[in-house]
């Protein structure tokens, strides 16, 4: 089983056509696994839904907390992008025996195929079932160890931090 932990950001954001604003609803998780056709035995729970940029010690001890006590040991983490990996490497000090993939979309799901949050979710399923125990960040077709990446702010991407 792979367990999922929706936290909002970027990825789980909907569009109010009227004014132009983003805001949280509803995850749109279960409507992309359904849309998926995905086989997999997944269990799904949200702990927030709020952009990464508000995250505070708290939400990230809350993130802990659920990994820790997970009976699953492939975990997925939606999660904004902009503090994705500071996330990431708190987790990692915790040295848990799991393997944790956090991804998210630089666009909303909301937007349609504009988005890249089915793809990273799709991506990220795969690694989860591959890859051995440790902390890693996937995003657009890659998976990055924690603390082998960097947010290319230029280019909107992810890349691996350069020896």
């Amino acid at each position: 089983m792979i367990q999922i932990f929706i936290t909002g950001g970027t990825f789980d954001k909907s569009y109010n056509y009227k004014n132009g604003s983003l805001f949280f609803e509803k995850t749109h998780i279960p409507e992309m696994l359904k849309r998926s056709k995905s086989q997999l035995n997944v269990q799904i729970k949200t702990l927030m839904m709020i952009d990464s940029l508000e995250m505070n010690k708290a939400d990230i001890q809350k993130i802990i907390f659920n990994c820790k006590n997970s009976r699953c040991n492939k975990i997925i983490i939606t999660h904004g992008t902009d503090t994705m990996i500071n996330t990431a490497k708190f987790i990692a000090k915790e040295k848990i025996d799991k393997t944790i993939i956090l991804t998210g979309a630089m666009i909303p799901y909301a937007f349609g195929s504009s988005s890249d949050g089915f793809f990273n979710l799709g991506c990220a399923l795969s690694f989860s079932q591959t890859l051995k125990s440790g902390v890693y960040i996937t995003m657009h077709g890659q998976y990055f160890k924690w603390d082998k990446v960097i947010k290319n702010l230029e280019k909107g991407c992810f890349e691996k931090i350069k020896s």
